[in-house]
């Protein structure tokens, strides 16, 4: 990470007064979207936020809970662990292309306003995507398709994100962000759920939660009225410079910002260690031949049962946070926990009570981290009123790194000291339990300017 330009936040509006436009705001219902004055936001926004990220969750992570690894196992039978290559090679596509689709966004004008387009645009590239990879005929072609689904649904999900940056007040920052994490916890079980209905035929395991996720985000763009952008003034001119300076920031000007990111980005490491491999770890436990394909029911029960658990602890965590104006405390404890979960599920051997258990503990304390750390980090959001987008989208880093280097990295952990064809899933979840404990002793330690 290096120093950004001093025209980085060179962005002005033009609308209309500003008591004029928060007039506006509350007769709609809504905040005003710029400006240091922020109503709270409606009830209607909150669900229509919710039901656009519930879809574009349910569509993104589908494929790696469960769909990815039926098609990994018809076209490399013998090479499963290539599912962290494919993953892995995503994961960088968004790395990339998150900042520079977040200041493309920042710099629209539309009638619809900087968001919606987005939205609804990368969902559409998302569900191409989906089509690609249930057509893919070979790994190749199955990994351009998942490059292609994760930037489409990334771009959907942070546009969402962006929306809450530039509308919502800080009073609300806990609650959203605790439903919010919710939603992002129920998603994908509906969505593996939705998949596994479909188990043998690859295009309907795929397509019917992308679906879900195109009508939902569909839905947000229709009703959520946002500010029409086209009176919008910039001072500069995008050049290659100012793209380039987009990918970065300077952690010495914005220390909050960046010791959030390296915790976020070891949190995400630790969780996508595990996460990546969960339907091949039950597999193998659980079963005698190792097919996730004959573990479709028992994945259901655990999603089922995670669920409660993930959806208590984003709830707890983000109404908890706003109550009692504490955010460090609760990441502390997300990473106390999901040591513990991670430890569990290592040494848990094929008793199902045990990982059942295991599963729970990592799935509360993933519900705390999401809805505490979404946050933590707008409140330390550098710009939010001129750059949402460019920030949220080197936030967004610290996620698609994490999704990039753990697969890969957890290829040869899970070779290490096993034979004739075995993994080593338990040293997997060691790594991940040392990772978001210490991430959550840096927001505790380092993070300055939140309680």
């Amino acid at each position: 990470m290096m120093s950004d330009s001093p025209s980085s936040s060179a962005v002005s509006i033009a609308p209309a007064p500003l008591a004029q436009e928060v007039l506006l705001a509350n007769i709609r219902g809504e905040s005003a979207p710029t400006g240091p004055v922020r109503t709270q936001v409606s009830n209607r926004y909150i669900v229509l936020l919710l039901v656009g990220m519930f879809g574009a969750f349910a569509a993104l992570v589908a494929p790696i809970g469960l769909s990815l690894s039926l098609r990994i196992q018809e076209l490399a039978p013998s090479n499963v662990e290539v599912l962290g290559y494919v993953i892995g090679f995503g994961a960088i596509v968004t790395t990339v292309s998150g900042p520079l689709v977040g200041l493309w966004s920042d710099r629209t004008r539309s009638r619809f306003g900087r968001r919606r387009p987005f939205a609804f645009g990368t969902a559409l590239i998302g569900f191409a995507g989906l089509i690609v990879i249930a057509m893919a005929p070979s790994v190749p072609i199955l990994i351009v398709g998942w490059a292609i689904t994760s930037v489409g649904w990334t771009g959907s999900m942070n546009a969402l994100v962006q929306s809450q940056a530039d509308r919502l007040p800080e009073s609300q920052y806990g609650r959203v962000a605790g439903l919010s994490g919710f939603i992002q916890m129920v998603a994908p079980v509906v969505g593996i759920g939705l998949a596994s209905s479909f188990i043998g035929n690859n295009f309907l395991v795929f397509l019917v939660p992308g679906a879900v996720g195109l009508l939902a985000m569909m839905a947000w763009v229709l009703f959520v009225k946002e500010r029409d952008s086209r009176d919008t003034e910039f001072e500069d001119r995008i050049s290659a410079g100012k793209l380039l300076s987009s990918f970065v920031f300077n952690p010495r000007k914005y220390p909050d910002f960046a010791w959030n990111w390296l915790a976020r980005l070891l949190f995400m490491t630790g969780v996508t260690f595990a996460s990546t491999f969960t339907s091949l770890f039950f597999a193998s436990r659980l079963t005698a031949s190792g097919h996730v394909a004959d573990i479709g029911s028992v994945l259901v029960v655990f999603s089922l049962v995670g669920v409660v658990c993930t959806g208590a602890g984003a709830l707890l965590g983000g109404f908890l946070s706003d109550k009692l104006n504490r955010r460090r405390p609760f990441v502390l404890a997300s990473g106390i926990l999901y040591t513990a979960g991670s430890i569990t599920l290592a040494f848990g051997g094929s008793d199902f009570a045990v990982l059942l258990f295991g599963s729970c503990l990592t799935g509360l304390a993933l519900g705390i981290f999401s809805s505490v750390d979404q946050a933590l980090m707008l409140m330390v959001l550098p710009e939010k009123d001129t750059n949402a987008g460019r920030f949220l989208g080197i936030n967004g880093y610290a996620t698609s790194i994490a999704q990039a280097v753990a697969p890969l990295l957890a290829v040869p952990l899970l070779l290490v000291g096993v034979s004739q064809g075995e993994k080593n899933y338990g040293l997997l979840f060691l790594v991940a339990a040392g990772l978001t404990i210490i991430a959550g002793i840096i927001v505790q330690a380092r993070i300055k300017s939140v309680r």
